[in-house]
């Protein structure tokens, strides 16, 4: 079994409910999905990225750092795919990587991964240096149309959230 295989058992396990089953086999790959994201070959650290959210390894945000800060666009996208997934029940995790996500958002050279990070950033507490974020992009006529749309929705969406400190 590929380490894809095995996080496709853990998404089924985990909407199943499952959770003993699942912690074993996350214990099972748990060095493989370190293994393959230190990996040379890029395609080999986004299974390992999407692998994170597919087991709900929420211990693994220092690993989730380092796929932010890959020099693979695919990678960083997968990452953030990853962080948001996980953040949905736990948006901690959001305000955990505000400063990077941020840093993302406003100058990632690749537009999807912009606007992932964008859309990552909804599952956060509202605070104000990320809503002026997004509105500042959203109202840029030197970014992308799709950028643009997606920094205004979810500046709107934070705006309508209730204020956490």
């Amino acid at each position: 079994m590929t380490l894809a295989e095995a996080a496709a058992q853990a998404e089924a396990l985990a909407a199943a409910g499952d959770e003993q089953p699942l912690s074993q086999l996350r214990a099972q790959w748990d060095d493989e999905l370190e293994a393959a994201a230190r990996s040379t070959d890029f395609r080999e650290r986004v299974d390992a990225f999407r692998a994170i959210a597919q087991f709900r390894f929420r211990t693994k945000t220092e690993l989730l750092q380092r796929g932010l800060d890959d020099d693979s666009p695919a990678v960083r996208g997968t990452a953030i795919v990853s962080l948001e997934r996980l953040s949905r029940d736990h948006p901690g995790l959001v305000n955990d990587f505000r400063s990077r996500l941020h840093r993302l958002v406003a100058g990632d050279p690749v537009d999807a991964v912009r606007r992932l990070a964008v859309v990552a950033l909804r599952n956060g507490s509202r605070r104000p240096d990320t809503v002026q974020l997004l509105t500042s992009i959203a109202q840029s006529d030197e970014e992308s149309q799709e950028l643009r749309d997606a920094a205004a929705k979810v500046a709107q969406e934070l705006k309508q959230k209730r204020v956490t400190r």
